[in-house]
């Protein structure tokens, strides 16, 4: 129905008042005298009312355009996340709490992904592979000598860092730098939280190599049986 919510203005309740009154005499309809003067005063209130119970009816009731229930909102759902260090904008606040109702989980490329794109990052994910001999070819893209354990590696490769201007409103003269350039650490707690938990996740920056530290077999130093012929140390 496309009238299913219908407001009523002050008028409208001044009008509705008035029609209550009793008949008589001494009960002056003239809308410019004292009686009238109050029914009308008394109906604007009730407009009001109306008014804001329609917002929160056709807006506060839409988590996309919230404004005076957007805290009720965040609290209901977890908001704002614990991975978010920063101040954030109205709009950024909806589409965080749109992104987190409508959030369904995955373990996909194309799911980690769009959770960047929705913090405003674009990346690119690698995941690696253990050697097999009679599959791998040396020299190749799989020629290193992965461990097996290597199959549960991958890692987030971040396009910049981000960038935190100064804004007026939410930052301070004498406290907030202009600009403040750091880690994208929103990003990596996120991806932290949604990771399969038997995975290792690794992020680097721009066309730099994961920050991984590998240690390879060393004859002398190493033990046949004993030390793997590559492990992966987090840096």
């Amino acid at each position: 129905m496309a009238d299913a919510i219908l407001g009523h203005s002050g008028d409208d309740y001044a009008e509705g008042l008035g029609n209550l009154l009793p008949t008589g005499a001494a009960w002056d309809r003239d809308p410019n005298g004292a009686l009238g003067l109050l029914i009308s005063a008394l109906g604007q209130v009730w407009g009001d009312v109306d008014t804001q119970a329609l917002g929160l009816l056709q807006i506060e009731t839409d988590p996309r355009f919230t404004l005076q229930l957007l805290g009720d909102w965040e609290r209901a759902f977890g908001l704002p996340d614990p991975c978010i260090p920063v101040v954030q904008t109205l709009p950024e606040r909806r589409a965080a709490l749109v992104q987190k109702m409508t959030l369904h989980g995955g373990q996909s490329r194309a799911f980690f992904i769009g959770i960047a794109a929705a913090l405003g990052y674009a990346i690119t994910i690698t995941e690696y592979v253990p050697f097999q001999f009679g599959l791998s070819s040396f020299g190749g893209s799989h020629g290193r000598f992965n461990p097996p354990n290597f199959r549960f590696v991958w890692s987030v490769s971040i396009s910049g860092q981000r960038l935190t201007r100064f804004q007026f409103g939410a930052s301070s003269f004498g406290r907030d730098p202009f600009l403040d350039i750091r880690r994208a650490e929103d990003l990596e707690c996120i991806l932290q939280r949604l990771k399969p938990a038997h995975s290792m996740l690794f992020f680097s920056y721009g066309a730099a190599a994961p920050t991984i530290i590998q240690q390879r077999f060393s004859f002398g130093a190493s033990e046949f049986g004993r030390d793997p012929l590559l492990r992966l140390i987090d840096a």
